[in-house]
């Protein structure tokens, strides 16, 4: 045990999930906010949540209740590791935001350990593990979040259970622009409202989508990207969930946006474009309109984090 590092501090990106089309499958890793994690190895045995910064005291310190700390126990299970784990999570993601909250967390506290105990998992494989987090925010695991924050980047996840998820070429020139309005919207109740039929018809254009969307990745083509982005499944049904929806995405797509959808569950909005000088113009745009609303709302205008999970220097 003395051979391995004791302390760890480690970083996780926030993410958009679905990427319109990709309900569940597609998402990307957001340059610039995310969660940080201060990991202890103790000879204790016990995952210890011992403090949560940021929060706003809402999250539960019950390893068992809490994202992190779920993600944590599986992994350690999964190689049958008896050390201890201290965590000390500070939250710099709104909970319940659409930017991947829950997931940066659980990603940062399963990759902080597997550095700990000198990495007998790559990270790819750590995905799976991390992805068992997301049940005390859903009550289901998916892992459209956890895959860009742990990999960094644009990925597909195909099946947890075979390890099979992919990361895509990310396009020169994408930039993409998050706008969080202050409101919450629960993964939970986002996920309760999703039809569970579709026609036929509807899922054909919507495999069109996603196929194409991978294409466009893959030709540099971010015009087709963002026409792929298209999402008749999900968005139809939380749009109501979201103030001014309609015309937060009008906005955007009349001032240049080349595709622009829901973040995840939300209430973030998701939209992208090929220029800085554009996307200048999309932030302001949507912002204004929440504004007029009187809603208050961040705004990141950024690119594709591309590291992923990273060990940090204290802060």
């Amino acid at each position: 045990m003395s051979k391995l590092k004791k302390t760890i501090h480690v970083f996780a990106p926030a993410s958009s999930a679905n990427l319109g089309s990709g309900f569940d499958v597609f998402g990307l890793a957001i340059d610039g906010p995310g969660d940080y994690v201060r990991m202890e190895r103790t000879t204790t045995g016990k995952v210890r949540i011992c403090s949560i910064k940021g929060d706003g005291g809402r999250l539960s310190k019950v390893p068992e209740q809490n994202t992190a700390g779920v993600a944590l126990m599986a992994f350690l299970s999964a190689i049958d590791e008896r050390s201890g784990m201290d965590v000390y999570l500070q939250k710099k993601l709104p909970l319940g935001s659409g930017l991947g909250s829950s997931a940066a967390s659980a990603v940062a506290a399963v990759f902080a350990a597997n550095e700990l105990l000198g990495r007998p998992m790559n990270k790819r494989q750590l995905v799976r593990w991390a992805a068992e987090g997301e049940r005390v925010a859903s009550g289901s695991v998916h892992a459209d979040n956890i895959a860009p924050s742990m990999l960094g980047g644009i990925t597909l996840v195909r099946s947890l259970e075979e390890e099979d998820v992919l990361s895509l070429p990310v396009p020169k020139r994408l930039h993409v622009i998050v706008v969080h309005p202050h409101v919450e919207v629960k993964t939970s109740d986002a996920r309760k409202v999703l039809p569970t039929k579709i026609l036929l018809k509807t899922a054909i254009q919507q495999w069109s989508n996603t196929a194409s969307l991978v294409a466009a990745c893959y030709n540099n083509d971010l015009a087709l990207f963002g026409r792929s982005m298209e999402d008749l499944v999900a968005e139809p049904a939380r749009r109501v969930l979201l103030p001014y929806y309609d015309s937060i995405k009008a906005a955007a797509i009349q001032v240049g946006a080349l595709g622009c959808s829901i973040s995840g569950a939300g209430p973030s909005i998701l939209a992208i474009t090929d220029n800085t000088k554009q996307a200048d113009a999309i932030a302001a745009s949507m912002k204004r309109i929440y504004k007029h609303h009187r809603i208050g709302c961040d705004i990141y205008n950024t690119k594709v984090d591309t590291k992923g999970a990273r060990v940090i220097k204290p802060r």
